[in-house]
């Protein structure tokens, strides 16, 4: 069974209504999963043996997210977007812990 992933912020983008653009990351606990006996307990996508460490790599290395897309058409959007609110939330966690 996988774990979804604690996470405090809400589901809310860029909100242009208050003028300042305060950013809240996405809810990414119903994409990003872990499970102990796949891929060593890695954050993986929605139960599959795709890490977010293998989607920040082909980013990293350039690769666009409809090249991403093409190459694993069980990916969507969204999965990739939950993988960098995972990587940013993690960022700023790691943040305050060293701060």
């Amino acid at each position: 069974m996988a774990l979804g992933l604690r996470h405090e912020s809400e589901n809310h983008r860029l909100d242009r209504s208050s003028g300042r653009g305060h950013f809240r990351s996405m809810d990414y606990r119903h994409i990003i999963t872990i499970e102990p006996g796949k891929r060593s307990g890695k954050p993986c996508i929605r139960g599959m043996r795709i890490t977010v460490t293998d989607v920040l790599d082909y980013l990293a290395g350039g690769m666009s997210i409809p090249e991403i897309l093409a190459d694993f058409p069980e990916l969507t959007e969204e999965d990739i977007r939950a993988c960098l609110a995972f990587a940013a939330d993690r960022e700023r966690r790691l943040a305050v812990i060293g701060g």
